[in-house]
């Protein structure tokens, strides 16, 4: 029986999964969101944002204090880099520092198409996803694409990254290739037909 064991495996070991969180914290504290299977990223969660609460701990002790410093040597045991490192404690933290836990949010984008695998965003909360508004044809804009509210935001973010939206720029560049003509005498069949025909 189970009892009492917390985390996934994920089908690594120890040292291996570590090293595989600590490198997945480093890109989403970097990029702000990455796309990752929903296992991994259910399991990057607690690991981020143990990483966030020790930062703003960090923070709100004062450069002076002897707590800032072991905050940071903290978090530099689990962040190699020292720009991503830099980057939490000056602009992370603080956006984060009157919100009590809960600082990334994990969405389901679909399944992988070479396993099938269900694949999630994991993103920090304020770094939503804003999908740019084409300016040039102001009449055939949907009113969803300029909605204030975070949740709808979100909701077109998952259908564009299903699929489910086409954007005027997929349009434009299918009604391009469409458009061109392909020439059929450099047709591979073609030229093979002319080398048939000559023997």
């Amino acid at each position: 029986m189970r009892h009492r064991v917390a985390h996934r495996k994920l089908g690594r070991t120890t040292e291996h999964r570590i090293a595989l969180l600590r490198n997945q914290v480093t890109a989403l504290i970097r990029h702000e969101r990455i796309k990752t299977t929903v296992a991994k990223a259910k399991e990057l969660r607690p690991f981020v944002e143990r990483l966030i609460t020790v930062a703003k701990r960090g923070i709100a002790e004062g450069a002076e204090g002897g707590r800032a410093l072991h905050a940071r040597r903290l978090v530099a045991r689990d962040l190699a880099d020292s720009d991503v490192a830099k980057k939490l404690f000056d602009s992370i933290a603080p956006r984060f520092s009157s919100r009590p836990g809960g600082y990334t949010r994990i969405l389901r984008i679909g399944r992988r198409q070479g396993d099938g695998s269900e694949i999630a965003q994991i993103e920090l909360i304020g770094s939503e996803y804003t999908p740019k508004v084409d300016t040039a044809d102001p009449e055939n804009q949907d009113t969803t694409s300029t909605a204030k509210s975070v949740g709808s935001r979100i909701r077109r973010a998952t259908r564009l990254m299903r699929g489910g939206e086409k954007s005027s720029e997929d349009e434009r560049l299918k009604n391009a290739r469409s458009n061109k003509r392909v020439d059929k005498s450099s047709s591979p069949m073609k030229r093979f037909r002319k080398k048939k025909g000559d023997d």
